[in-house]
């Protein structure tokens, strides 16, 4: 199937394609239309005539648009999470799980948008003030250019389009080239709704020369992206005066405690460093691992590894499939062999068949090695040993990236010290750093980020507050 572009609510090609192939078996299971500056100049235009009838449009009509897409996402769930498989090589059963967050986030914002509201001011309050009526409105802020990434083609997206739309915005997508099938599908069930604003929503493919368009013309009013470090320093330098989100990499660390339930923390930890394959933002890449109860706690992670199912993404009991391309489990390898030969100690297989990368981890690792100072987005986690929180504390917050962190401890007092000293968007007790709730907000400090996302706070983030006095 193809994905064409959207000038809008109008289906169009470009009359130039580029296939997309499976990363599990190279199958071409996509195409999408081929888009550079032109399309992508246009699509905008198209954005900016459209805001004065998405900011007319009443909150009622774009609450029922939001609940008719999530309802046409949960009939077509098995179909989209299909392509979610095809496209990116995400096991089924989270492709599905997948489909769910994005029919959840986007009620959230329709329900959320509903008891958005401003506020009255008491304007003599103040000695230079006096009586008169004074309150702020929300408005939406316009055009919003949304850049996403593959990791999670649909409910990322859906994490964008859903409170830009509710608010009264229109939006111009750039979905991530490795799942356009995906993201197409998505903006049909948008646009095709009978509750939707003509032409709010437009659709463009492509990489840097699509991004680069829409980061630097002056008709967006805000830049949402979610994706890497480098890619977000060039937006922060083009994109001018504008408003800009950046959700980036992380470097997601948990500190287990000896007070910690050990089993309970090797299952959890298990999941949060593998699942997707580990190419999630917050995916457990360092487990910083009280001495006292070092060694039980790296068999226990070895033992819980060793459970998990590799094979094909289109088996049910699958949990890790391939990595996105042949050059992510390449490097990864060299992650683990640099490692090694820097005297860490693998506790499971080293094992790479294409795209697979079988989950490893990786014993004895100290902070110079690159496997623990940088984004590894693989299968890969490590086990360095520590002192105690004291210890562990300072070399966790010894990163550019502050996404999420976590610590697995019974102790009430280091709970409340994790919560405030760990340098981090979010914190988790007693679970993985990779837990996350659409409902909460997500984003992080230093590298890993600008702005928050989660519903309410994309929308806070996608309006502007108008102060209004009448005397």
């Amino acid at each position: 199937m193809d994905a064409k572009v959207f000038f809008g609510s109008t289906e169009a090609e470009t009359g130039r394609w580029t296939e997309r192939r499976s990363p599990y078996d190279g199958r071409v299971v996509s195409r999408a239309a081929d888009c550079g500056a032109e399309e992508t100049h246009k699509a905008l235009e198209i954005a900016k005539n459209a805001t004065k009838a998405a900011k007319a449009s009443t909150l009622s009509q774009r609450c029922s648009w939001m609940h008719d897409v999530a309802e046409k996402l949960r009939e077509h769930k098995e179909a989209i999470a299909q392509t979610i498989t095809d496209e990116v090589g995400k096991p089924i059963a989270f492709a599905r799980v997948e489909v769910e967050r994005a029919i959840e986030t986007v009620t959230l914002a329709a329900e959320t948008m509903r008891t958005m509201h401003g506020e009255t001011i008491n304007t003599d309050a103040m000695p230079s003030g006096r009586k008169a009526t004074a309150f702020f409105k929300r408005e939406p802020v316009g055009v919003i250019a949304a850049i996403t990434p593959f990791n999670f083609p649909l409910n990322l997206v859906a994490h964008k389009l859903a409170p830009a739309l509710v608010a009264g915005n229109t939006v111009v997508l750039k979905p991530t080239p490795e799942a356009p099938l995906t993201a197409y599908k998505f903006a049909k069930i948008i646009i095709e709704s009978p509750y939707a604003v003509k032409d709010a929503l437009s659709v463009v493919y492509g990489d840097a020369e699509v991004g680069s368009a829409l980061v630097g013309s002056d008709i967006p009013r805000k830049i949402s992206f979610t994706g890497s470090v480098p890619v977000g320093n060039i937006i922060t330098k083009s994109a001018g005066i504008k408003k800009v989100s950046l959700e980036l990499g992380g470097n997601a660390a948990t500190f287990i405690d000896e007070s910690a339930d050990v089993e309970l923390a090797a299952q959890r930890c298990a999941l949060g460093a593998f699942v997707n394959s580990g190419q999630v933002c917050i995916s457990l890449q360092r487990i910083y691992v009280h001495a006292a109860i070092y060694e039980t706690f790296a068999q226990k992670m070895a033992e819980e590894t060793k459970k998990l199912t590799v094979g094909s993404p289109y088996d049910d009991s699958t949990f890790m499939g391939p990595l996105i391309n042949e050059e992510a489990a390449e490097r990864a390898l060299g992650w683990v062999r640099s490692a090694i030969d820097e005297g860490a100690r693998a506790m499971t297989d080293v094992r790479r068949e294409g795209t697979m990368f079988y989950p490893t981890v990786m014993a004895d690792v100290t902070d110079d090695m690159a496997i623990v100072c940088e984004e590894v987005f693989a299968p890969i986690v490590s086990l360095v040993k520590v002192e105690g929180f004291d210890d562990a504390c300072p070399r966790m917050n010894d990163s550019p990236y502050g996404l999420q962190f976590s610590v697995f401890t019974n102790d009430l007092k280091l709970t409340q010290r994790a919560i405030d000293e760990l340098e981090a968007g979010g914190v988790v007790i007693n679970d993985m750093p990779t837990l996350r709730f659409d409902i909460q907000p997500y984003g992080g400090v230093k590298l890993s980020g600008v702005g928050r996302e989660g519903p309410r706070f994309a929308i806070e983030e996608m309006t502007e507050l108008k102060s209004v006095v009448i005397v």
